[in-house]
């Protein structure tokens, strides 16, 4: 068993967090009634991609109907219709949809993480959860040559931040805040980027348009290419 496949059979089997692991389940036995045919994933979701990206997109955990239904991260919601249509758009996913596990797409340079890897109840984990799905981030993060880290979202952000903490980089103090667009320089040449969430709240209001995630994504793109 490689260590990619052991990571991923370690996240898919984790019962850690109690009130996690009742909702998860709970969702996927009582279904939502566009999906009462489908037969849920409801377990921890591994990340997706490309083992060898360079751009690492952090999320913050599966959507009740999306990941939690699918057992792939942004997959079968409107938060996956938007960011796969913006990673195609860049050159970074094959196809501009995601349905479900087998529909044929694959990212190339690019690599989907999470802080949690359990549906949380209203899409809020608790710090606690966080705290305990960490370590799988970390080993994740240990195998990807990342050079850009993408957070999506001051959650993702975070995390980002203690992860790369964790692995000796030294964080400025205070500690840098979440902003769509902003940008940390980190040791290696490598850089933490933040974009609002893909999460329908910001795409449906204009929070976060198709045309702010292309700017997004073109810095990515540049960075990649070793632009300052």
């Amino acid at each position: 068993m490689t260590k990619w496949e052991r990571l991923q059979q370690d996240i898919v089997e984790c019962r850690a967090c109690p009130r996690l692991v009742e909702w998860r389940e709970e969702v996927a036995r009582v279904k939502r009634r566009a999906y009462r045919d489908w037969t849920y994933w409801g377990r921890p979701v591994p990340g997706f991609g490309d083992p060898r990206a360079r751009l690492v997109l952090v999320g913050l955990a599966p959507a009740a109907h999306g990941a939690n239904r699918t057992g792939r991260m942004f997959t079968g919601d409107r938060s996956g219709d938007f960011l796969f249509a913006g990673l195609h758009r860049a050159g970074f996913a094959n196809q501009p949809h995601s349905e479900h596990r087998d529909d044929g797409l694959q990212l190339k340079d690019a690599f989907i993480v999470a802080a949690g890897r359990c549906a949380p109840p209203d899409n809020k984990p608790e710090p606690e959860e966080l705290a305990r799905c960490a370590p799988f981030l970390d080993r994740e993060l240990a195998l990807l040559p990342a050079r850009v880290f993408l957070a999506l979202g001051a959650i993702g952000w975070n995390a980002a931040l203690v992860a790369l903490a964790r692995t000796g980089v030294v964080i400025p103090s205070p500690r840098p805040t979440f902003g769509h667009g902003a940008e940390l320089p980190l040791p290696g040449g490598r850089t933490l980027v933040g974009c609002y969430h893909v999460s329908q709240q910001n795409t449906q209001t204009g929070r976060l348009t198709p045309a702010m995630f292309d700017v997004v994504m073109a810095r990515v793109h540049a960075l990649l290419a070793g632009g300052a």
